[in-house]
C-alpha cells in the first residue's frame, strides 16, 4: 500500500494557485494585460518540485487538461505553465477564447511522487491515480477520473490502458508497467 500523500495546502496557497491559473491564462489571452511570469508565491511550500495538472471545464464539460507527472521546477511555475498549456495547447480542443474565459471552471491536482504499483489489487478508486506504460505507449488518469465516471477498480485499470492506446486488459500482461500516485485536488 502506498503511504498517504501528506502534502497539503493552506487556503491561502490554494487561492494563490487558483488566481495564478487565471492570471496565467489572462496574460496569454490579452497580451500586455498581465505579467509574463508568475508572481512570487506566498510560501516556500509552493516552490517544491511536484507534478501538477490543471483541468479546465466549461459548462461542466472538459475544456482542457495538461500537466506534468513529475516536478521539473517549482510548483508555482509548473501550475503557471500548465494553465496556459491546458487553455491553448491541449490537442483535443481549439485554443480558449476570451468569451469562454469568464465561464471557465478550474481544478488543480498536485501529484505525489509516482512509484511502481506493487499489486493492482491494492489500487483504490478515488485515492490513486494510475500511469500505464508499455514500450513507448503510456497513459495517465488522475484519481478523480474514475470517481467522476463511476468506475470500479477493474474498469479504472482498463480505461488507463485504453488511454495509453493499449488493449483494456494490457494491465494484466507482462511488459506493462503500472505506476500509481496520490493527489491533492482542489
Amino acid at each position: 500500500m502506498t503511504e498517504a500523500f501528506h502534502f497539503t495546502l493552506t487556503d491561502e496557497e490554494k487561492i494563490y494557485l487558483k488566481d495564478l491559473v487565471r492570471l496565467s491564462i489572462t496574460s496569454r489571452l490579452t497580451p500586455g494585460h498581465g505579467p509574463d511570469d508568475p508572481p512570487a508565491p506566498p510560501t516556500d511550500k509552493l516552490r517544491e518540485r511536484l507534478g501538477a495538472f490543471v483541468t479546465l471545464s466549461l459548462d461542466g464539460r472538459l475544456r482542457g487538461c495538461i500537466g506534468h507527472i513529475q516536478g521539473a521546477g517549482p510548483l508555482f511555475r509548473t501550475v503557471w505553465d500548465m494553465a496556459q498549456a491546458a487553455a491553448f495547447q491541449d490537442p483535443r480542443f481549439p485554443p480558449l477564447t476570451a468569451g469562454e474565459f469568464a465561464r471557465l471552471e478550474v481544478e488543480i491536482s498536485i501529484l505525489s511522487p509516482i512509484t511502481a504499483c506493487p499489486d493492482p489489487e491494492q489500487v483504490e478508486v478515488g485515492r490513486h491515480g494510475l500511469l500505464m506504460r508499455r514500450g513507448y505507449q503510456s497513459g495517465l488518469l488522475l484519481p478523480q477520473v474514475p470517481v467522476e465516471w463511476g468506475w470500479d477498480r477493474l474498469k479504472f485499470l482498463g480505461q488507463t490502458c485504453l488511454k495509453a492506446g493499449l488493449p483494456a486488459d494490457a494491465w494484466k500482461a507482462e511488459g506493462t508497467d503500472i505506476y500509481w500516485f496520490e493527489a491533492e485536488v482542489f
